[in-house]
């Protein structure tokens, strides 16, 4: 069982995994006044040991003793060991926030689906982007897509290059795509090119959905800069969104659509001649979307504890990391394999 959680107390909670990025969750933890860090716990104990000390908590020896101290936890080990250190949580009923993607392969996300219906448990999975403000700020406008196209490039950073690009930077655009086209996916074809290891560096992946929305995805950890943009076409507006500026723009149908054709009217009429002198950018009206500075992983671990605390569905589930592994999967499996040469 977990802590008991009382109403109007702080919320228990622990950090499993104190590598580089996984410390940010301790600091952020340690600075949300409805929950109290209690503990961290990583392999490496020296490691756990500074990152307690830097964040005023206690370094635990074993999972088994941190989860008798804790009501809810983060889970950043790496992903291999994802399923193996949820269950002894999960078992508890205690709510984990397990980072993305949610498993290394579909079965063993399956069961941490399983698990977490069984006992009871509040599984949320890390995908960080649902919580990037212009992603945010964007799901107010109920756009219907037709059309995404999505870019996540960014140089070489030689961690985790044993898992491929699509499980390692694309899963986080899969998640967003999902959710966006609200509908299965019927067809998937993709391309992939390896070339520091087995697994792809590069790939693009277009995704047919049964409502007939198409996404085309692109991801490369090869790339000479960084860009994570999207861009998501409706009848009813573009949308255009980047991820590390947090930042978007959106042009609706509305008002546009009239103000182009009679321009376009007035081509045929005769009235103007000289086309050349038209910018088609500036007869658009764009709007900024309305963007708020919480930074997401703050977001993400105030929805998880409002979960948690409440014991209400959590904002990205384990059936959404789910979801995401499974159509990950399958734009692995159609890559063509072709030999190195």
């Amino acid at each position: 069982m977990p802590v008991i959680h009382e109403k109007n107390h702080p919320l228990p909670v622990a950090v499993v995994g104190c590598g580089r990025m996984r410390q940010f969750h301790a600091r952020a933890y340690s600075q949300m006044p409805q929950v109290k860090l209690v503990g961290v716990y990583d392999l490496n104990p020296e490691t756990a040991s500074d990152v307690a000390g830097e964040y005023g908590t206690q370094p635990f020896a074993s999972l088994d003793e941190l989860a008798d101290h804790v009501s809810a936890v983060t889970i950043a080990v790496p992903t291999q060991f994802h399923v193996s250190v949820a269950h002894g949580f999960i078992k508890r009923g205690i709510a984990c926030l397990i980072e993305k993607p949610l498993a290394k392969s579909v079965e063993e996300a399956k069961q941490i689906v399983a698990w977490a219906k069984e006992f009871d448990a509040i599984v949320q999975v890390g995908h960080i982007e649902r919580f990037n403000p212009a992603i945010r700020a964007m799901s107010r406008l109920e756009i219907k897509p037709g059309f995404i196209e999505v870019t996540r490039i960014s140089p070489l950073t030689f961690r985790s290059i044993d898992v491929g690009v699509v499980f390692d930077m694309m899963i986080h655009d899969i998640d967003i795509v999902l959710r966006l086209a609200n509908s299965t996916v019927s067809r998937i074809d993709a391309t992939g090119v390896s070339v520091i290891g087995d697994v792809e560096d590069v790939c693009n992946a277009r995704l047919t959905f049964a409502n007939g929305c198409v996404a085309n995805l692109t991801a490369s950890r090869l790339a000479l800069k960084t860009e994570r943009r999207m861009r998501v076409f409706s009848s009813d507006a573009y949308v255009s969104i980047d991820f590390q500026k947090k930042y978007g723009l959106v042009a609706r149908r509305s008002g546009n659509l009239d103000a182009i054709r009679g321009v376009v009217a007035r081509i045929r009429s005769g009235e103007i001649q000289d086309i050349s002198e038209l910018n088609f950018k500036e007869l658009v009206h764009v709007e900024e979307l309305a963007i708020d500075d919480v930074e997401p992983l703050r977001a993400e671990l105030e929805s998880f504890v409002n979960s948690a605390m409440n014991h209400t569905p959590a904002q990205v589930t384990a059936e959404d990391g789910l979801a995401a592994v499974e159509t990950a999967a399958r734009i692995v499996e159609a890559i063509p394999h072709r030999p190195l040469v």
